[in-house]
Order: structure tokens, then C-alpha cells, then sequence
């Protein structure tokens, strides 16, 4: 999804219907691993988790686009951010 979302912003001079349908054609093909994967990981993980789960790993490849793709840098800032959604994730796996 971060391809379909941003992916486009290096293309500026692309019309707005192509990057519409390309980036649905990017997401349809995401949505076509992420729903078989939620399916098969509920009963393991309960909605909560398997949503946790997606974020984190949505964070961690957005982090590599922009520094990557985008050629951008990560600020400080950004990665504290980042370490209080790490810490929700504790929150969220914690037994308690």
C-alpha cells in the first residue's frame, strides 16, 4: 500500500487517472495477501493484535521507502514517534 499511496509522488507529471488506476491495481494485488493472511492468522491472533501486527510492519517498510525511494531523511523526532507505537504494541501483546 505505501507504493500505491506515495509511490506516485515522484511522478507528478503522470495524469491523475493513470496514477488512480495503477495504484489500484498495486493495492488489489496487496489485498489479495493481506486478507488470506488475516484469515488464516485469526485464531492465533485476535482482530486487535493481527491489526498491530499490520501497522508495525506497514511502519518498518515505510521507514525503508522514504529513506530509499523518496530520499528522505528520518528525523529524530519521527523515530520517537515511532518508539511510542512500539510501546502500544507492548500494551497491546501484554497478557495481563
Amino acid at each position: 500500500m505505501i507504493i500505491a499511496w506515495y509511490g506516485h509522488l515522484k511522478f507528478k507529471d503522470v495524469s491523475m487517472w493513470k496514477i488512480i488506476l495503477i495504484s489500484w491495481l498495486i493495492a488489489f494485488a496487496e489485498y489479495c495477501f493481506m486478507v488470506p493472511a488475516n484469515r488464516y492468522g485469526h485464531g492465533q491472533f485476535n482482530v486487535v493484535e493481527l491489526k498491530t501486527i499490520q501497522e508495525v510492519i506497514n511502519l518498518i517498510v515505510f521507514m525503508a521507502f522514504v529513506v530509499m525511494y523518496m530520499k528522505e531523511e528520518i528525523k529524530w523526532n519521527y523515530l520517537v514517534g515511532f518508539g511510542f507505537i512500539v510501546l502500544a504494541v507492548f500494551f497491546i501483546f501484554k497478557k495481563w
